[in-house]
């Protein structure tokens, strides 16, 4: 299930208050890519460990929150730094 339009016309990033976008499903795709190649990293620099099925970005493109079961998962330590890839 898919974050409504109507959450995330409010939802922003913890940390930097930036809001955010749904990425695509080829980006997501790239983003496991890289997590399968041992790439991907939380912003506390501790490696992603499971797959993304969904994930919100900021609209600047620095960070990533996983979306488990329709439901953002908004922890400033588990976003996921995505300027690399």
């Amino acid at each position: 299930m898919p974050v409504s339009d109507e959450l995330l016309e409010i939802l922003c990033c913890p940390a930097t208050r930036v809001p955010l976008v749904r990425l695509g499903p080829e980006r997501v795709e790239a983003l496991n890519a890289a997590l399968a190649a041992g790439r991907l990293r939380h912003v506390d620099g501790a490696l992603v460990e499971r797959p993304l099925d969904e994930a919100l970005a900021t609209k600047d493109g620095r960070r990533a929150y996983r979306v488990d079961d329709g439901i953002p998962v908004l922890l400033p330590d588990l976003g996921i730094d995505i300027r690399e890839e």
